[in-house]
Parts: C-alpha cells; sequence; structure tokens
C-alpha cells in the first residue's frame, strides 16, 4: 500500500460509550492492528453502565508521538512571526504604518479626544486617526466605534471578522490619518510589551501548539487535518476552537444558569444543581463551524471572514442534561400547548464591546424533542470542558451548525423570537452569487441551522508527492446535518470523470435520524495511466441517507460569507516514484 511522505502518524482512537459504531477494516490491515503507542499508553479508561469509555489525559500525551516533529517546527514559526523588533521609525506605506510625513502624538494626548466636542480620535497600529467626521457614517453604528475613542480600535476590530485585513475598511479609515503615535510611546510600548488597558484579551487561556490559528483575536483555530481522521474521538486538545469573542472568565461561586420563558416559571441553577436535579445523558455528536472550508470557497471569489480550511470540525463525547428535561422543569413540555413559543433562546457569558452577549437559538421543536437530544454539556470526552470549549456549560445542539451552539451558557429562555444577537440576525445566512455588500438585506434570509452533506480529504494533503505511480490511499470524513446518516462516500483519482466507493471504516449506529456523528472513510484507487511525475486531481463526494449529495463546485452557490460550504473537496498530489524504481 502505498505511503504519503509525511511526518504525521498517529492511532485511530475510538470510544464505546452512549453511541455505539461499527468498524470494518479497509485494505489490507485491520483497524485493530493499526492501533498505535497512543492507544496503548496515552489514554486511561473507566467501566460504567454505558459500557468502557476512553478518558484522554489533559496533557495530551498520546498525540505527542505524531506531532513532535510538526509542533517544534510550529513553535520555531510561531516563535518567528511572533517577535516583536524594535521599531525602526521608516517610512511604512501600509494601513497603519509609520508616516515620516506626518505629526506625532502622544497617547496621553490621544486619549483627551474622546468626544465630537474635543474631536474622537483613535490608534491603529501606529497611525492617529481623526474619525469625528466618520462616525455617523460606521456602518455599525456610532455607539459601536465609539468605544475606541481616545484609544487603539484593534481590540474591538478583533471581535468582528469583517475588519481582518480588509481594504475596503483601510480605504475609509486611511483618509482619516492625522499623525503617528509618538516615537517614545512607540519605543515603551515595544520594550515594556505594555498591553493596551481596553484590550479584552489579556486574559485568555494556553492553546495546544499543533492548533493552527485563522485569528488570534478573537482566537480561532484548526487542528492538522491528517489528525482528524486518526482519531474518530478527536482529543480536547485538538478539537478545533471557534471564539466570537473574549473567552470569559468563570467565577463558579458566582455562576448560576437562569432558565424560563415568556408564560413559564423563573428558575436558576448551580451546576451542582444540574447535576443532582436531573438525569445525566451521554452522547457522541460533530460539531462543525457553518464557515468550515471557507478558503476553498474563496477560490471562487473574495469573502470577508475567517480562512477556515478543512479541519473546523471535530467529534467527541458529551455529558450532560437534556435540554427538554430542564424546560419540562419551568412548565415547557407538551409541544402541543406551547402557545406563541417558537424558538429557545441562549445566551453566553462572553461579552462584546456593548456588554451584549453572544447569542443563537435554535427553533422549540427541536429544543423539546427527547430525540433531538439536545444536551446542556459539562463534561468533553470525560473530563470538565475547557474554558476554550464552554467551561463551565454549553449547549449541544447536534446536526446544527456550530454558531447556535452557545458556550459559556447563562441563560435559556423560550421565546416566539429568535435570538436578538448579531451573530443570528445578520450573521450565519446563505445568499445568491449575485448579492454583495452593497445589497445584502440579512432580514430576508432565514438563519441556518441544519449543515448540509459534507466531506473532506485528510490523507493526502494537498500538494502532496505520492511515491507510488499506481495506486493512492485516501482518507476522510462525511458528516451531514440534522441527524442524517452517511450512506456512501465516492473518491475519484481523474478529477471526477471516475468514481470509486470507499469503506466506511469507523461510522456511527445512533438510530434513524439521529446520527449525529461523523464518518470516517478511506479508500486504495487506482492512479491513471501515465500518472508518472504529472499532477493528479483527487475528488470526494458524500450521499447521506435523504439521498443528497455534495454539488460539483462552489460557483452556483457562492455566498458572501462564505457559509455551508460543501462543494466536491478536491486535493492535487504529484506522483513521483522514488528515483531507481524501474519504469
Amino acid at each position: 500500500m502505498a505511503a504519503a511522505r509525511c511526518v504525521l502518524t498517529c492511532g485511530r482512537v475510538f470510544t464505546q460509550s452512549a453511541a455505539s459504531y461499527s468498524t470494518r477494516s479497509a485494505g489490507k490491515t485491520p483497524l485493530s492492528q493499526k492501533w498505535t503507542i497512543l492507544q496503548q499508553h496515552a489514554r486511561r479508561y473507566t467501566t460504567g453502565p454505558a459500557g468502557r469509555t476512553y478518558v484522554w489525559p489533559t496533557t495530551a500525551v498520546g498525540v505527542a508521538c505524531g506531532l513532535t516533529v510538526g509542533t517544534a517546527f510550529y513553535l520555531n514559526q510561531r516563535e518567528k512571526l511572533g517577535a516583536k523588533s524594535a521599531p525602526t521609525f521608516e517610512h511604512d506605506p501600509t494601513p497603519g504604518g509609520f508616516r515620516t510625513n506626518l505629526p506625532e502624538f502622544s497617547l496621553e494626548e490621544v486619549g483627551k479626544h474622546k468626544t465630537k466636542g474635543d474631536r474622537v480620535w483613535i490608534t491603529y497600529k501606529s497611525g492617529v486617526y481623526d474619525i469625528t467626521e466618520f462616525l455617523e457614517s460606521h456602518p455599525g453604528g456610532a455607539s459601536k466605534i465609539m468605544l475606541a475613542a481616545g484609544g487603539s480600535v484593534e481590540p474591538f476590530w478583533a471581535m468582528y471578522a469583517v475588519h481582518k485585513e480588509n481594504p475596503e475598511v483601510f480605504e475609509l479609515l486611511e483618509p482619516l490619518r492625522i499623525g503617528n503615535i509618538s516615537k517614545k510611546d512607540l519605543i515603551e510600548m515595544q520594550q515594556t510589551k505594555k498591553a493596551d488597558p481596553n484590550d479584552p484579551f489579556a486574559s485568555e487561556p494556553g492553546r495546544h501548539p499543533a492548533l493552527a490559528p485563522s485569528s488570534k483575536k478573537p482566537f480561532n483555530a484548526e487542528p492538522p487535518a491528517e489528525l482528524l481522521v486518526d482519531n474518530y474521538i478527536t482529543p480536547n486538545e485538538l478539537f478545533f476552537v471557534r471564539n466570537h469573542l473574549p473567552v470569559p472568565q468563570v467565577d463558579m461561586k458566582k455562576y448560576v444558569l437562569t432558565v424560563g420563558g415568556e408564560g413559564l416559571k423563573k428558575h436558576s441553577f448551580t451546576l451542582d444543581e444540574l447535576k443532582e436535579k436531573f438525569k445525566h445523558r451521554k452522547m457522541v455528536a460533530t460539531i462543525q463551524c457553518a464557515g468550515n472550508r471557507r478558503s476553498n470557497m474563496m477560490e471562487v471569489k473574495k469573502i470577508k471572514g475567517l480562512s477556515w480550511g478543512i479541519a473546523a470540525i471535530s467529534n467527541a463525547e458529551w455529558t450532560g442534561v437534556y435540554l427538554s428535561d430542564l424546560l419540562a422543569h419551568v412548565g415547557l413540555s407538551d409541544p402541543e400547548k406551547r402557545g406563541e413559543l417558537k424558538h429557545v433562546q441562549f445566551e453566553g457569558l462572553d461579552l462584546d464591546p456593548e456588554k451584549a452577549p453572544y447569542g443563537g437559538s435554535i427553533p422549540i421543536e427541536k429544543a423539546l424533542d427527547r430525540s433531538g437530544d439536545v444536551l446542556l454539556a459539562w463534561d468533553m470526552n470525560g473530563e470538565p470542558l475547557s474554558r476554550d470549549h464552554g467551561f463551565p456549560l454549553r449547549v449541544i445542539a447536534p446536526g446544527i451548525i456550530g454558531a447556535r451552539q452557545v458556550k459559556w451558557l447563562s441563560k435559556v429562555w423560550a421565546s416566539p423570537d429568535e435570538s436578538p444577537s448579531h451573530w443570528q440576525q445578520n450573521d450565519y445566512k446563505g445568499f445568491a452569487p449575485q448579492i454583495d455588500w452593497d445589497s445584502v438585506d440579512f432580514k430576508k434570509s432565514p438563519a441556518i441551522q441544519e449543515y448540509p452533506v459534507q466531506s473532506a480529504i485528510c490523507e493526502p494533503k494537498d500538494g502532496a508527492v505520492w511515491d507510488d505511480e499506481e495506486e493512492v490511499t485516501v482518507k476522510g470524513y462525511a458528516y451531514s446535518g440534522g441527524g442524517r446518516e452517511i450512506i456512501r462516500v465516492d473518491v475519484s483519482a481523474d478529477g471526477g470523470k471516475t468514481w470509486h466507493p470507499t469503506e466506511l471504516v469507523a461510522k456511527p449506529d445512533q438510530g434513524y435520524n439521529r446520527t449525529w456523528a461523523w464518518t470516517l472513510w478511506e479508500a486504495t484507487l487506482p492512479l491513471p495511466k501515465e500518472a508518472k511525475g504529472k499532477q493528479v486531481e483527487l475528488c470526494a463526494k458524500a450521499v447521506d441517507s435523504a439521498y443528497n449529495t455534495q454539488p460539483e463546485s462552489f460557483k452556483p452557490y457562492w455566498n458572501l460569507r462564505g457559509v455551508v460550504a460543501n462543494a466536491w473537496h478536491r486535493v492535487h498530489i504529484k506522483v513521483e516514484p522514488p528515483e531507481g524504481d524501474d519504469d
């Protein structure tokens, strides 16, 4: 069996618990023979009513065997990228760069300009800007940009991805430039690494160095795609991270969850009370960001948003209580008696600059249906949630996009209306390809709930060199929203002209329309004749239990937010047998 030239190798990890799945050998080696030190030494297990449950240690020792080289490289690169050299004060024409032809202002002077009467100044990198005349034209409203008055705009921009390295934003900003931060202040900021006192990201948690960030403030990152298919249950430390706002620090002495709704009893619970009053549930479920594979869609046309690769998706076993049990406790158990209540809103403890919480909502039918399996979870793979993943409590709404699965949960509220949150009303919605930022009206599109069928090739990587001119082994994942099971994955080694079935090597068995976990697949297929020395295009497409399949290309459904990107996944490899091989 051919092997890619790759430094990352790990064994598959499986869990047997509340949800079971079947495994069948693929190729010539049974999966049981492929388990490595990752399984043998990195895990411990407990045996309980649900069967044997494997628990990952917090240090992720098992992953270290396969990540040593990659981690060292990552840390080296991160150190290079993160190192801050002393300011040179040469003329820099880039946005926010130091301009030798402009006056200098101290940070103390900038701080005096916080009102229209005094003129409103902000800073960006080395630049000072007078935004007074722009206030009423700001798309987000004057109140939001005024939060940065007299200081740096960067911490606030970081919370809204539309500002990230966006040329259109800089086209509006740079004409407002009036000067530079003084050399003295720039040097002091560099030498002391003085943090902006307004920076809400100052207390972020540590992360595994293998996670590749698509943004650092807020922190968003995905693991190496190769590792996804080596672990049916994604290790906590390698689970992708999607944060919209700064990670809150939760004081458990003060933490309570408020549950209620219009016309319902209102209750507050501590985490211990939730654990004591309600039956504990376990469930294996996949979470996928609505922007997963956005970078693939960007190949058609530019998109504002994080450039996610194929790994903004992960799978875990969650422990918590059914949302339906809590709603029944406050008087909402019979869907026929819900009246005007149509949605269940969630609020987190993560706050935007105006102290408004992140929020989302799901249809009340999903929330009340026991077979909808919506959890309020406190454990992830047998361990308490980490800060990045929602400690102490988060929503797990299986089959629904990650944006609705609110972390750091503080409030559950049944309502006739959807969540008023920005991310429910003005984001995570799809539009026709012709809609642009000048014509978009978010009120005209419904909020995305269930994700469409998806698959991706994790091995080999795009751009890999393959050392066998006759066949290639391809591995990947497949998943569909709404509880729909993956029934088939097809792969091609000639750009989609001919297709070959894959072996579904790790597949959940959770019941009809309750398939909440992903499927892992692999296949060994012949390469085209005379592939030696040439580039080969591998393709994958999945089919779910409703016989939905992935579209061939992104072009017909490109959308300005780059969401639900699920066209065929394409990977290009170059076939180069080792020197000395006979033709």
